[in-house]
């Protein structure tokens, strides 16, 4: 059986269970135990991956000549590039993401390719 209080307005509803009357369990307060969902996650490499996203918008605003809401929809995804072969492949996939870009791109795509070599693949966490 449920049971709704609430002490004031402001504060959430909590919900405390209890067993029905007639359990052949001694009876006792309730006790609530806390239950913890823990991912664990390498904090250096999400620090590493937050600078390298922060430097990419930097190099695009300044690519296109424009502020950060204004860069065109394009998504360069690090995860897809680790996941390729090579720097050939890597290199290939970002001057196609920025065919529309003016001005030359050789650097930035340089840097990017070595930036992110030796960096780990962020779409699973590690289990330690």
């Amino acid at each position: 059986m449920a049971a709704v209080t609430s002490t004031e307005p402001s504060q959430q509803a909590r919900v405390y269970f209890q067993t029905p009357t007639g359990s052949t369990e001694e009876a006792e307060i309730p006790v609530r135990k806390q239950g913890r969902v823990t991912v664990k996650y390498d904090r250096k490499e999400l620090r590493k991956r937050l600078n390298l996203e922060e430097w990419i918008i930097d190099q695009l605003t300044y690519l296109y000549n424009c502020e950060e809401e204004a860069i065109p929809e394009l998504e360069i995804d690090v995860d897809e590039l680790l996941d390729m072969e090579n720097d050939v492949d890597r290199a290939a996939r970002v001057k196609e993401l920025l065919v529309d870009c003016y001005k030359p791109t050789e650097e930035f795509v340089a840097e990017l390719l070595d930036r992110i070599r030796g960096m780990q693949k962020l779409s699973t966490p590690q289990k330690k």
